[in-house]
């Protein structure tokens, strides 16, 4: 197939073919019921998830929960030092075990319920009321274990077997490259994890953020800081890659004039890396971003069809001045900004489906970010390639034709 370069795609120069599919996912894939459920089994629960950077908890005791998709997860750091992940549920009756999304337990932990205690190895130390129950086994009946992987200090657990490799070998892809922004020194900056609400099925989330293509309207602050520097690499392998050097210019926003100016960049890192932003996306839903000043991440799930749950967290570099923590303040406040504005664009591409006049969409090849993420779902869901299953027939319908690609 003959392919032609789009230079502002990537600073590679990524090959686009002169033919390929324009028309993103059918719209019926963003209301359809069952495919909403199948999304919530294969991507969320049986993908990995991150919960949190080990900064976050860096006591014996320290916690962190994060509930998505009806599962809970609790992420700990033992009386040994050891950060293990449990599902956040009593063994008794199936209660939450901890009710808050972070803080510590000291000790021991102890079922808000009816008070059965379990030590901070996740194994059962006692039930209220012994003598009322038969002998308990404290494994058996201490917290349900979650798998847990862990890559450069982040912290990821996932709550069903799935097809997804460890995501500590999936990222040794950008291991040469960040490692000068030494990750797994990282440190809380104290905010904790931001959340919003966006009316709108995930996917729209996804759609809006996998392409640069809108950035110059719609992002007048990114478009200050990058000019025409900003470019894409599609997702591969379940990882993308995209980098916004800074412009040669002032900058004419107070945020991006004032970042540019007093940016104290982190000293491990090379010229190049000094004046960019670095973003990495992870199959299904996840994105770090690395910046001189600081590392940020951010992640969307469902809550319920057309309403998502956007969630983030910000982190300061070990050796922060307060030069680098003034640089850290601007660039959260163009990120800041930079999210408001994705935001509508997510409701208003939601909203589009519900229009009589909607026949679907054409995608630029300033947009073949967007048509690399449908390739890789329909991978998983060959279903979307055609129409929509009749009621009830969905999962039939993809298994066999998953079984036909083999």
């Amino acid at each position: 197939m003959l392919a032609r370069k789009v230079p502002f795609l990537e600073k590679e120069n990524t090959n686009i073919p002169n033919d390929w599919d324009r028309a993103g996912l059918p719209a019926w894939s963003f209301f359809n019921k069952e495919m909403f459920e199948a999304e919530k089994d294969l991507l969320f629960r049986r993908h990995w998830q991150l919960v949190c950077h080990s900064s976050d908890i860096p006591n014996n005791g320290d916690f962190v929960t994060l509930d998505l998709v009806g599962e809970r997860a609790l992420v700990l750091r033992g009386s040994d030092g050891e950060v293990r992940a449990f599902h956040n549920l009593c063994k008794h009756r199936g209660s939450r075990v901890l009710a808050a999304g972070s803080g510590n337990c000291k000790s021991a932990i102890t079922c808000p319920f009816h008070g059965w205690t379990y030590n901070l190895d996740g194994t059962l130390r006692g039930a209220a009321q012994p003598a009322s129950l038969p002998t308990l086994d404290p494994v058996k009946y201490g917290l349900p274990p979650l798998e847990m992987d862990i890559w450069n200090g982040f912290i990821f657990v996932r709550f069903q077997p799935g097809p997804q490799p460890a995501l500590s070998q999936v990222l040794k892809n950008f291991d040469a490259e960040v490692s000068q922004y030494q990750l797994s020194g990282l440190k809380s900056s104290g905010d904790g994890f931001w959340t919003e609400q966006i009316n709108a099925n995930w996917k729209c989330v996804r759609d809006v953020d996998n392409e640069g293509y809108h950035v110059p309207m719609a992002h007048p602050g990114l478009h200050d800081l990058f000019g025409k520097n900003y470019y894409d690499e599609p997702l591969k392998d379940g990882l993308s890659r995209s980098v916004g050097s800074f412009s040669s210019g002032p900058g004419r926003l107070w945020s991006v004039r004032n970042y540019k100016k007093l940016l104290r960049a982190k000293d491990t890192l090379d010229e190049v890396h000094k004046k960019c932003w670095l973003y990495i996306g992870v199959f299904p839903n996840l994105v770090f971003g690395l910046y001189p000043d600081s590392v940020i991440f951010y992640q969307e799930y469902p809550l319920e069809n057309g309403k998502s749950i956007q969630r983030g967290g910000n982190y300061k570099y070990a050796d922060e001045d307060r030069e680098m923590r003034i640089s850290r303040y601007l660039s959260m406040r163009i990120d800041r900004l930079t999210s408001k504005e994705d935001e509508q664009l997510i409701q208003w591409s939601w909203e589009a489906a519900f229009s009589s006049a909607y026949e679907g969409i054409i995608l630029s090849d300033l947009e073949y970010g967007v048509k690399a993420y449908h390739d890789t779902l329909r991978q998983y869901f060959p279903v979307l390639k055609g129409p929509e299953p009749e009621k009830g027939k969905l999962l039939h319908v993809n298994n066999r034709l998953l079984a036909e690609q083999g």
